[in-house]
């Protein structure tokens, strides 16, 4: 009786009509019918590996595992996409909440599920029932927002990549061309931190010509926010056998590999994203739109946030517009913004899933018609030998004539897109002359070495960033070697170089040596140069110079931002190309005094520094000098570093805490009758403190000890910690 009334409430709590009694009966019968077909194990790491009869039961039986590990995170990743934090949060997220409203409303998302094929239909509905099976059978569980899932609700988080397209609007020139109320205390100022980690991953794909065993190899490593994704596998009697990374709530493997071939996305720089200026006319009361010759109606929607406050709900409306290009997201004089993006969740979805099934580069190419994998490059490797570069897989034709970095004039019909470049119009890379090719988030353009597509061959849009310093890593550690394994991946992966440091430090080096004798910090600082001068670039959790180098750039980096800022470059290209001598010593001097203060003396070993911690299931991490944490030896990606950590002091610590970078780092071996795998996931598993796979990969992931993957399911013999099926104690 007790689950019944649950189901009651939950349904009330949604806004969803009550069902009646029989069809919650009929509910209950159908998640348990489901379970029965569904087998989950969880190995000695706690990562759960779903087998179903058919791929709807695994999606069913990996979703309860996910719920099982992480509801918290489930959840939130939902209330997020569907853009109601604020029912959560509070006032704070009223203007998150209003941008995702822009794109995404419950209605547009069921008319898609209603339209959608039967065999994607299925594996929605086994979605939902998977995560309120999961409910019914934890009733202490209380969700924030989201007490009963529906199918379409999975059509609202259908790509995975960590920062979608809709979060380049920004939400403060949002909120201020729509409010004009104060911004509440606390709101996040958009300014980027020295500390921000550069979004995005690596791929790496080796052909088997370069192999030591003539197979093809593939590395997969995303540089994420730490526990944004999880571990688990797919299996079906339909086909479906994929293992990886999956992002929480989502029900298709989102960086991995099945038997046959593996995928792995990175970041892209790709300008797939405008802006148009919009020439407002307002007559009679209404608001029109020049376009060409005429002039458009604005169209006007209401649209309302609700949101929680200490005597409950409450809800804000705000009438928004949009124009043909899309919805009005900020001003610029008396010019309205309007923003254009891709908006296919229907086929963004399909195609998330339907690579996982890929078994070879044709269909894994045919999935990629759908054209929707917006934000991201992939690299991909099979076992027929097979390796490839496919850039963003959304990439509008445009007219080059019109600078598409900025806002166009929305009047002019020839800024309008013409259709959607196919993959051979953009930079493409299949079996390079090379044997290997690559992406760190950087242009397509030294992909492959001399293999690379050209930079004069596609329009400019095609793509907007340039060469980075984990690209010139990677080009290091990937030319001229004949002999990769999945051991000399994995070091590759984890190579100690760190590039940006030749570029940086030796105009320091040379005007300290430029410096008079007579120079207040001449003396001051020759121990100092002396360590600097005799460092290899090489990191590592003992290393003293790896501490004052990065101290000393980033002191360096703030102290020019302004100037940086003011000459339009990046503060890392400013202090390169335009920071004085003094400004180079002035900050060495710094630095060395910050390292002392903090902790005793500037030669402070990294590894003393540098710290991963995990004390709580919370999304926003807290951090405590006094708690337990870990040295990790390789720092963040904006110095060269391939492992990337993402770490900063916070206002009541000395030591520098990771939140971001690696996340989940696996090495793939496609064999002709098998595959091999390494793998490690930041801290662990479960976001429950009291499990021991909280954080029981801690120390490999500081290490980059990664495990064998119990891919097959005879290797999981001797490291089952648990069999069951969903919903058994």
């Amino acid at each position: 009786m007790k689950r019944r009334v649950f189901l009651l409430l939950a349904a009330v709590a949604c806004g969803i009509a009550p069902f009646s009694l029989e069809a919650q009966n009929a509910d209950v019968a159908r998640w348990e019918q489901r379970a029965r077909n569904v087998t989950i194990i969880r190995d000695d790491w706690g990562i759960p590996h779903v087998y179903g009869r058919t791929d709807a039961d695994a999606v069913f039986g990996v979703m309860y595992a996910q719920a099982e590990d992480d509801f918290n995170r489930v959840e939130s990743n939902y209330i997020v996409a569907m853009g109601r934090a604020a029912e959560a949060e509070g006032e704070r997220a009223i203007f998150t909440d209003l941008r995702m409203k822009l794109f995404i409303t419950p209605d547009s998302l069921k008319a898609m599920y209603a339209r959608s094929p039967q065999w994607l239909k299925a594996l929605m509905d086994a979605y939902a029932d998977g995560l309120n099976f999961y409910l019914y059978k934890n009733p202490q569980v209380k969700p924030k927002v989201i007490t009963r899932f529906e199918p379409w609700m999975a059509l609202s988080f259908s790509e995975g990549s960590i920062g979608g397209d809709i979060e380049r609007v920004s939400v403060p020139r949002l909120r201020a061309f729509y409010d004009t109320r104060p911004a509440p205390r606390g709101e996040e100022d958009e300014a980027l931190s020295i500390y921000e980690e550069p979004r995005g991953s690596n791929g790496f794909a080796i052909a088997p010509k370069n192999s030591k065993n003539n197979r093809a190899l593939l590395l997969i490593n995303p540089h994420t926010s730490f526990f944004f994704r999880a571990e688990a596998q797919m299996v079906s009697e339909e086909g479906l056998n994929a293992y990886g990374a999956i992002t929480w709530g989502q029900f298709f493997i989102y960086q991995g590999f099945n038997d046959r071939a593996g995928w792995m996305h990175t970041s892209s720089s790709v300008d797939n994203i405008d802006e148009y200026f919009e020439t407002i006319i307002e007559r009679d009361g209404k608001r029109f739109y020049r376009y060409g010759n005429e002039e458009r109606p604005v169209i006007e929607q209401m649209v309302s946030v609700p949101y929680r406050t200490a005597n409950g709900m409450a809800t804000r409306r705000f009438t928004v517009y949009r124009t043909h290009h899309g919805p009005i997201v900020r001003a610029e004089g008396d010019k309205w913004i309007a923003v254009r993006l891709m908006e296919e969740p229907l086929k963004a979805l399909q195609q998330s899933y339907l690579r996982t099934k890929a078994r070879n580069l044709g269909e894994f190419r045919k999935t990629m018609d759908l054209h929707t994998n917006s934000s991201n490059n992939t690299i991909f490797a099979d076992a027929e030998g097979n390796i490839a570069y496919f850039h963003a897989n959304f990439v509008p034709r445009r007219d080059t004539s019109f600078d598409w970095t900025r806002p166009v004039e929305g009047s002019n019909p020839a800024t309008e897109w013409k259709g959607v470049h196919g993959i051979d119009e953009t930079p493409l890379v299949v079996n390079p002359a090379t044997g290997w090719l690559y992406n760190t988030n950087n242009w397509p353009y030294s992909a492959a070495g001399e293999s690379s597509p050209k930079r004069t061959d596609y329009p400019r849009y095609v793509d907007a960033g340039s060469e980075n310093p984990r690209g010139l890593h990677a080009i290091r550690v990937l030319k001229d070697k004949k002999d990769f394994d999945i051991a000399s991946l994995r070091n590759a992966a984890y190579d100690t170089y760190l590039t940006a440091f030749e570029v940086l430090l030796p105009p320091l080096i040379r005007d300290y040596d430029a410096a008079p004798a007579s120079h207040p910090l001449k003396s001051r600082l020759a121990e100092q140069i002396a360590v600097l001068r005799s460092w290899d670039y090489r990191w590592s959790e003992g290393s003293v110079p790896t501490a004052l180098a990065i101290y000393w750039a980033d002191d360096l980096q703030q102290h020019v931002a302004r100037s940086a800022s003011q000459a339009r470059m990046s503060s890392y290209d400013y202090a390169i190309q335009r920071a004085s001598a003094d400004e180079r010593l002035q900050a060495l001097s710094r630095a060395s005094d910050s390292l002392a203060s903090q902790f005793g003396r500037w030669q402070t070993p990294w590894g003393e520094i540098n710290r991963f911690q995990r004390l709580t299931g919370d999304i926003v991490h807290t951090f405590n000098d006094a708690a337990p944490s870990i040295p990790v030896g390789f720092p963040s990606a904006r110095w060269g570093s391939l492992a990337s950590f993402g770490a900063r002091p916070y206002p009541n610590t000395k030591k520098w805490y990771g939140t971001s970078g690696n996340s989940f780092v696996a090495v793939v071996e496609f064999g002709r009758d098998s595959v091999r795998a390494i793998a490690v996931t930041a801290g662990g598993q479960s976001g429950d403190p009291k499990s021991k796979h909280f954080n029981d990969q801690a120390r490999r992931y500081s290490t980059g000890d990664l495990r064998p993957v119990y891919f097959y399911r005879p290797q999981l013999a001797g490291h089952i910690e648990r069999e069951y099926r969903p919903g058994e104690r």
